[in-house]
């Protein structure tokens, strides 16, 4: 599971599934560990199914 710690000190909780999706789970855990989304905006939120950003 991944947080995103957001500004206002609210939480994003992203379920990963490398079961499903390996590359694409170890891609993202690889960006996340060098900070590329650090100070993204997202541009969509529907809570309970997707979040968008970039």
């Amino acid at each position: 599971m991944v947080i995103i710690e957001l500004e206002n000190g609210k939480q994003i909780k992203l379920e990963l599934y490398p079961e499903i999706a390996p590359e694409t789970v170890a891609n993202f855990e690889k960006l996340v560990n060098k900070g590329f989304y650090n100070g993204l905006t997202f541009h969509r939120v529907i809570y309970g199914f997707m979040i968008q950003g970039g």
